[in-house]
C-alpha cells in the first residue's frame, strides 16, 4: 500500500483522520528505522532529519493521538522519559514483555515464551476477566532487575 501498513491506514481512516506525512514519518521510524524504544525527543530528532518542517509539538501530539488509537504503545522504564513502540495489533511487532535493567537502563524484549508461561498468562487473564467482569484486550509486563553485563561488572 502506498502509505505503509494497511491496518494502520484503515484504523486512521475509520477514525476520520488524514494520513499525513508527519504521521507516516513517525510510524516509519517506529516500524522500520529502529528496534529500540524511543523517547518523543529521539523520535523528533529522527523525524526532523527526514523532514525539517516537522516540529516537536506536532510529533508530541501525533504520538499522543497514535497512543490513544492503540497503534503505538507508551511505556515508562524508570528513566523519567516515556518511550514508544508499535503495538502488537499493528501487526509489526510480536507480543513481548520487557526486562529492564535498573542500573544501565537496557531494555530487553522477551518473546521466547514457553508453553507454561503462555498457559499461566492465559489463566491469569481469564481469572481477572471473570473476577472483575473486565474484557482484557492486551497486557504489558515489565520485569525490573540487573542485566548480565551489569552483574558481571559488579
Amino acid at each position: 500500500m502506498k502509505y505503509g501498513n494497511p491496518w494502520v491506514c484503515r484504523r486512521m481512516m475509520a477514525e476520520g483522520l488524514r494520513i499525513t506525512q508527519t504521521r507516516m514519518v513517525i510510524l516509519d521510524i517506529l516500524t522500520r528505522r529502529t528496534k529500540h524504544h524511543l523517547s518523543a525527543e529521539e523520535i523528533f530528532l529522527m523525524a526532523h532529519r527526514i523532514n525539517p518542517t516537522i516540529g516537536f509539538a506536532t510529533v508530541y501530539r501525533t504520538l499522543d493521538l497514535l497512543t490513544r488509537m492503540g497503534i503505538i504503545q507508551k511505556m515508562e522504564f524508570g528513566d523519567g522519559k516515556a518511550r514508544y513502540e508499535m503495538t502488537e495489533a499493528s501487526k509489526k511487532v510480536p507480543h513481548h514483555h520487557h526486562l529492564v535493567c535498573n542500573e544501565c537502563g537496557k531494555v530487553i524484549d522477551y518473546t521466547e515464551f514457553t508453553d507454561e508461561e503462555k498457559e499461566l498468562l492465559t489463566k491469569v487473564e481469564k481469572e481477572l476477566s471473570e473476577k472483575y467482569k473486565f474484557t482484557i484486550k492486551n497486557h504489558i509486563i515489565q520485569f525490573c532487575g540487573i542485566c548480565n553485563d551489569c552483574n558481571e561488572r559488579r
